[in-house]
């Protein structure tokens, strides 16, 4: 599903506006009515419902203004509270408070705090809370009195609904700027604009409805696909096709460099991962002095014992591996390596010298840091680097607060600095390619807030390379059927304590249905 930045959406405005010839206040009666015909359906059974529209001097204003007078004229009870001066309206929200006036709404001016406040407290009790306050253009950080209405709207216990997008999320991005109504529902326009599907702003949202405003099929239809939320419909279309006739040969054979004394596990997901998404073939690659009893837990995957130090695979290793990757269609470095000097010396050559396409996790991406030149060294070799925000912290050096609160921007900056593919996990994780695309994730939940889930993702997608994929095809896939394969277990495990090799098990299965689903 596409979605749109601040900027694409006001384009989308100005050819409906200057090319069709929509006017735009014509857009604004849709918009209005949209949201309005939402509460009627969801509120209007209540006893006597009322409604207090909070509203901006701006177009989201406007588009309050035209909520109120469909509630009223629903039979509601309607207040609308105004954060500006009267003659501060301008344009077509001016017109549909003139028409509000005109109608007998209630309607109220508060452009200083003290008076917010004043009126805030005399406001009595209301149905739903509707928060007209700021658009899809608002760009810098929320203050003053309309920060003071955010802070009230907040602490309220009733129905909170955004008209377009929770005030203060960044509509291009999902940043919170300085702070954001926390909605119970969000009715946008059109489409669905990247703030409503990134977190932070994701966490504002509540339950999203998009209406139809009149954008016609013409402009909607040539808008770029640049940045996707990727569904069902599009990880059916990644899925790589299964020869009838094709055998194991031909489904790729993935080389998976992972694990060291006590870290095990790490390598032996990775690498049945990569078996069960897919690939024809897996050899995994670790210590020699582990290599036992890794072989004695994989028994479809062919092991290779290398030249180790302390547990962990030395730079002796290297030659060894090289010769190993010949043939090979895709390499997956990092579960599981340690942290040794040695072996992150190990790692940085592979990435170097190797011309497989490769995704890099866990101690892989620790080896990186501070050595990020490699990979524009690189630059046409396809590649995958999958961090958590703790691990994107150390590959940047941003605090991680600071990642967490502008996710996709850190995500699509290091991507095309880079030149890599880039893989931010958590809530809605982000895939960024170098050109500036940036999907986002829909499958998933919080149980896959454990240990070993990097693990399943990174032999996943290692194994969606080694089938053809493309690197930003192949992380865009791999995270959303490593999604939805949780999704698949929620109703037998709920949202805690599913285990990485629960859903390794289930990877098949999921990509089963997604191949079915029509």
């Amino acid at each position: 599903m596409k979605i749109l930045t601040s900027e694409q959406m006001q384009a989308v405005d100005r050819r409906t506006i200057d090319e069709i010839g929509i006017p735009g206040i014509v857009l604004m009666e849709n918009a209005g009515r949209g949201v309005a015909e939402e509460l009627l359906r969801r509120f209007g059974a209540e006893v006597s419902p009322r409604a207090l529209i909070l509203a901006g001097k701006g177009n989201n204003g406007g588009d309050g203004y035209v909520v109120a007078r469909h509630l009223l004229n629903g039979g509601w009870g309607v207040r609308t509270l105004v954060l500006a001066e009267r003659s501060s309206l301008k344009g077509d929200a001016a017109v549909n408070l003139a028409v509000l006036e005109n109608c007998g709404g209630e309607i109220a001016y508060a452009s200083d705090g003290e008076t917010l406040r004043s009126l805030l407290a005399s406001s009595g009790h209301f149905t739903v809370l509707v928060d007209a306050l700021f658009g899809t253009g608002l760009t810098k950080p929320v203050e003053g009195p309309y920060l003071q209405a955010i802070a009230w709207l907040n602490r309220q216990t009733c129905p909170v609904v955004s008209v377009d997008i929770p005030s203060g999320v960044d509509a291009s991005t999902g940043r919170i700027l300085g702070d954001a109504v926390r909605a119970t529902l969000t009715v946008t326009f059109a489409f669905a604009k990247i703030g409503h599907v990134s977190y932070p702003g994701a966490g504002s949202v509540g339950e999203l409805v998009t209406v139809d405003i009149g954008i016609p099929a013409v402009v909607g239809g040539q808008l770029p696909t640049e940045h996707l939320l990727i569904d069902a419909a599009h990880g059916r279309r990644l899925l790589p096709v299964r020869s009838r006739d094709g055998h194991k040969g031909i489904f790729g054979h993935l080389l998976v460099v992972a694990g060291s004394m006590g870290k095990c596990g790490a390598a032996v997901m990775a690498a049945e991962s990569g078996l069960r998404g897919g690939a024809g073939l897996v050899t995994l690659a670790c210590p020699q002095s582990i290599q036992p009893t890794i072989a004695s837990r994989l028994t479809e995957v062919m092991t290779a014992p290398m030249a180790e130090i302390n547990g962990e695979l030395s730079l002796q290793a290297h030659d060894a591996l090289c010769a190993l990757a010949e043939g090979k269609q895709a390499l997956a470095v990092g579960p599981g390596l340690g942290i040794g000097e040695e072996t992150g010396a190990l790692v940085r050559r592979l990435v170097q010298d190797s011309a497989l396409p490769i995704v890099v996790d866990a101690d892989g991406l620790n080896a990186l840091c501070g050595h990020l030149a490699i990979l524009e060294r690189q630059a046409d070799r396809p590649t995958v680097l999958t961090p958590h925000p703790g691990e994107m912290s150390r590959l940047t050096g941003l605090p991680t607060a600071e990642i967490q609160a502008d996710r996709f921007n850190v995500a699509r900056d290091f991507a095309l600095r880079h030149r890599v593919v880039l893989v931010l996990k958590g809530a809605r994780t982000l895939t960024a390619s170098p050109d500036g695309r940036v999907n986002v994730n829909s499958s998933g939940h919080p149980g896959l807030a454990s240990g070993g889930m990097g693990d399943v993702l990174t032999g996943l997608i290692g194994s969606l390379l080694a089938q053809g994929l493309t690197a930003y095809d192949a992380a865009t896939l791999g995270v959303y059927l490593h999604g939805l394969a949780a999704d698949r277990l929620l109703g037998l495990f709920g949202d805690a304590g599913l285990l990485a090799t629960d859903l390794m098990y289930e990877l098949p299965a999921a990509r089963q249905a997604l191949a079915r689903e029509v």
